[in-house]
C-alpha cells in the first residue's frame, strides 16, 4: 500500500471522528460512510487496494475474531436470564428457519444449483450485524426489551453459523468422508473449537485477575493482554483443527464469565479489560467495510444478474420476518413489535467474511463461489444502505408508538414494555450498549 493511500484512510477515519455524534441520529451509520469512501477512493484513484483474496480474507478472519470476543465479554448470562426469552427465541427458532427458508427459496431463485450450494449461501447471509442497526441499540426511546434482544441475537448467532458453514462448505467441496468421519469433523469443529477457547479465555482472566489482586500487573498491559486472546484463540484451534472463530467467541464468553462471591456489579474486571477490544474491534470494522467498498463490491456489483438482485431483496424481508414473527409465536409481543425485530436484523461483517472464506476454498470451483459471493456483496451492500438509512428514523417511530403503548396500555402490558427511563441505575447496567456508538 502507497503511503498517500494510508494517510488518505487516516484522514477519513479522523474526519469521521470529528463528526461522529453530530451525525448520530441522521440516515447514516458507519458502514454507509466507509464502504461508500472504499468505493469512492477506488473510482477517483486515491486509494486502489491489490485484491489479494488471501490477504483480505486473513483481515476479515482477525476481525470477526475480535469482535466476536468483544461481544460475548458482555454477555452475562447469569445477569440477563430474566431478559433473555425473546433473544433465545430469535437463536434457537428464528435462524434456524431463516436458514431452512433461505435454503428453499434459494432453490427456487437458482434452480441450477445443487442443495448444498443453496443451504450453504442461506446459512451464509443468516447471521445478523449490531453494526448496521447501532441506532436502534442505542435509541434509549426504544423498549429495553428489544434492543437487548437485537444486540444480544447478533453478538451470538455469528457463532452459531459458524458450524453449519463449516460443514456445508465441506459437503460443497465434496469431501469424501464417512458417518463416523463427520461425527469425528463436528466434534473437532465445535467441541475443540470451544474446548481451546474456553481454557485460554478463562485462564487468562484467571491469571489477570490474580496479578490485579496482587498489584502486579498495569492496567495498560492487561488490557493489551486481553486483545491478544481472541488472537491466540483464533490461530491456537487450528492447532488442534478445532474451528477458529467458535473458539474466539467461547474465549470471550470465558473471560466474561469467570466471575468470583466478591464482584462488584458491572463494570467488572473482564469488561474493563475488554474496553480496549473493542475499540480495537471497531477500528477493524472499519477497515473491513472500508476494503469491501474498495476491492470487493464493484466487482461484484458487475455481475448482478435478476435472480441475484431478487435474492437479496428476499432474504432481507420475508426470509428474515417470517421466521422471526414465527419464532415470537406465543409471546406477548405485539404485530408492530415483531415486524421492528424482524426488519432489523441487518447482514453484514460475518457474511463477508465467510464468503470470503469461501471464494478462497472453492477456487477449484471458482465459478460457483463466485456466484455466492456476488449474492452476498449484494445482501450486504444492500442491507447498508436499507438497514442504516432506516435506523435512527425506524428506532425513533417505534420508540414514540412504544411510549404511547405504555401509556395507553395495562399493567401487565406496562410492566412489558420497559422503558429506560424506567430503569434504575443497578438495572441500566444490565443493558449491553453497542461498540458502534459514538458515545463510547
Amino acid at each position: 500500500m502507497h503511503p498517500i493511500e494510508v494517510a488518505a484512510i487516516g484522514l477519513l477515519i479522523v474526519a469521521f471522528a470529528a463528526v461522529s455524534m453530530r451525525i448520530e441520529h441522521w440516515p447514516l451509520t458507519m458502514p454507509m460512510v466507509f464502504v461508500g469512501a472504499g468505493m469512492l477512493t477506488e473510482a477517483i484513484g486515491v486509494v486502489d487496494l491489490t485484491p489479494d483474496t488471501e490477504a483480505i480474507s486473513l483481515i476479515a478472519e482477525v476481525t470477526l475474531a475480535v469482535i466476536l470476543f468483544s461481544d460475548a465479554v458482555r454477555i452475562d448470562m447469569k445477569r440477563l436470564r430474566r431478559q433473555l426469552e425473546i433473544p433465545l427465541r430469535l437463536l434457537a427458532i428464528g435462524m434456524p428457519l431463516t436458514i431452512i427458508l433461505g435454503t428453499v427459496l434459494n432453490s427456487l431463485l437458482f434452480p441450477e444449483s445443487g442443495w448444498v450450494t443453496v443451504a450453504l449461501l442461506a446459512a451464509v447471509l443468516a447471521p445478523t450485524d449490531a453494526a448496521l442497526g447501532s441506532a436502534v441499540i442505542e435509541d434509549e426511546s426504544v423498549p429495553v426489551r428489544e434492543r437487548l434482544a437485537l444486540n444480544v441475537e447478533s453478538g451470538v448467532n455469528d457463532g452459531l453459523a459458524v458450524p453449519v458453514v463449516t460443514i456445508l462448505t465441506a459437503l460443497l467441496l465434496q469431501e469424501s468422508r464417512s458417518t463416523a468421519q463427520w461425527g469425528w469433523f463436528v466434534i473437532q469443529q465445535i467441541g475443540f473449537g470451544v474446548a481451546i477457547g474456553a481454557a485460554i479465555g478463562g485462564g487468562t482472566i484467571a491469571v489477570l485477575r490474580w496479578s490485579n489482586g496482587r498489584g502486579w500487573s498495569d492496567t495498560r498491559y492487561e488490557q493489551l493482554a486481553t486483545f491478544v486472546v481472541p488472537l491466540v484463540a483464533l490461530f491456537g484451534a487450528e492447532v488442534v483443527s478445532g474451528n477458529s472463530f467458535i473458539a474466539a467467541f467461547a474465549a470471550g464468553l470465558a473471560f466474561g464469565s469467570f466471575r468470583s462471591p466478591h464482584d462488584e456489579p458491572p463494570p467488572i474486571l473482564s469488561v474493563r479489560l475488554g474496553e480496549f477490544t473493542e475499540d480495537a474491534a471497531q477500528l477493524f470494522g472499519i477497515a473491513a467495510f472500508f476494503v469491501f467498498g474498495n476491492v470487493l463490491l464493484a466487482e461484484a456489483l458487475s455481475q448482478l444478474t435478476v435472480p441475484v438482485v431478487f435474492c437479496a431483496l428476499v432474504t432481507l424481508t420475508v426470509g428474515r420476518m417470517l421466521p422471526v414473527w414465527v419464532a415470537l409465536i406465543g409471546t406477548d409481543l405485539r404485530p408492530r413489535s415483531r415486524l421492528f425485530l424482524g426488519w432489523f436484523g441487518p447482514r453484514g461483517l460475518a457474511s463477508i467474511v465467510f464468503g470470503l472464506l469461501l471464494l478462497e476454498d472453492t477456487e477449484a470451483l471458482s465459478d460457483v463461489g463466485e456466484q455466492i459471493f456476488g449474492v452476498i456483496a449484494l445482501t450486504v451492500a444492500a442491507s447498508i444502505l436499507l438497514h442504516g438509512a432506516t435506523a435512527a428514523p425506524g428506532a425513533g417511530a417505534y420508540g414514540r408508538w412504544a411510549e404511547r403503548t405504555v401509556q395507553a396500555g395495562d399493567e401487565a402490558e406496562r410492566r412489558s414494555m420497559v422503558m429506560e427511563s424506567e430503569l434504575t441505575d443497578e438495572q441500566r447496567k444490565l443493558i449491553p450498549k453497542s461498540r458502534w456508538s459514538a458515545r463510547n
